[in-house]
């Protein structure tokens, strides 16, 4: 955790005062996920987490579902022609008996939109990878908007390393009453939700029914696809969601909030899961 953040000098100026000054900067490297040994993705991320990071990763990509499933996550050592550990490079080894995708350009389990997923092929690609359905849990969901309105406060009071640098994105997961259940942060939201769901994922919590996301910023389609393959019926964001954000929301039945700020929000999709005067 040493490494989350860094110092850096900086020239601050304020009303035409000139200082210098170091400023505590939240740090970004890449971190390469192997799967049994061989090379399956690279990710700019905040350290930290790391082995949550690419098992909530193996989650969205359809690799894995349960604890079970998963034999070890370590460090590479030798990652540089030096023979260093840089703390860089992690590999997943699957247990015995779960099947290895073919780790290719054209391989069979689910792809993020950088690798050239769009539009129906990508609603398609959720539709046959989800393991599980979106589900309320043991009763319906029903959530105030004055509950909702709440949570984006209890997200940033949350988020330790966001108040020193300023530059972190946060996800956190609460329960129905608003109870905050875990939160992670990173420079890439995507991360910090991946970095939830693995969590999850080694704790055996594995689907999320019954749970709201949070996300700081706005709702793409692929923290949409995260929220739907760890079977989370309810993605809120402080921000815009994207028109294929919401389409998968609908066709999945999760319950898609956007611009939730103050007492203010927009309900996308899944309008039955709040309660609406």
């Amino acid at each position: 955790m040493g490494r989350v953040t860094e110092r850096r000098r900086v020239i601050r100026i304020r009303d035409g005062a000139v200082t210098a000054r170091p400023d505590t900067l939240v740090a970004e490297e890449p971190l390469e996920i192997r799967l049994n040994g061989k090379p399956l993705a690279i990710t700019m991320r905040t350290p930290g987490d790391d082995f949550a990071l690419a098992a909530g990763f193996l989650v969205s990509e359809g690799v894995l579902g349960a604890a079970d499933e998963l034999a070890n996550i370590v460090y590479c050592a030798g990652a540089t022609d030096e023979g260093s550990n840089t703390y860089n490079v992690v590999d997943v080894r699957l247990a015995p008996g779960v099947p290895v995708p073919d780790i290719t350009l054209e391989r069979n389990v689910y792809t993020t939109s950088s690798c050239g997923l769009c539009g129906k092929a990508s609603l398609d690609a959720v539709r046959t990878t989800a393991r599980w359905p979106v589900a309320d849990g043991p009763e319906p969901l029903s959530l105030a908007p004055e509950l909702l309105a709440e949570l984006p406060h209890r997200l940033r009071d949350a988020q330790r390393v966001f108040d020193r640098t300023g530059g972190l994105h946060g996800a956190a997961l609460f329960a129905p009453d608003g109870e905050l259940l875990d939160v992670r942060e990173d420079v890439g939201r995507h991360n910090a939700v991946d970095k939830l769901v693995g969590r999850a994922l080694q704790q055996g919590l594995l689907p999320l029914s019954g749970t709201v996301l949070l996300v700081s910023g706005r709702a793409s389609f692929e923290l949409a696809q995260k929220a739907v393959m760890a079977g989370i019926p309810v993605l809120a964001a402080v921000s815009a969601p994207s028109s294929l954000a919401v389409d998968l929301a609908v066709e999945t039945g999760m319950t898609l909030i956007g611009f939730l700020r103050g007492s203010s929000m927009n309900v996308y999709a899944g309008e039955q899961r709040v309660r609406l005067a």
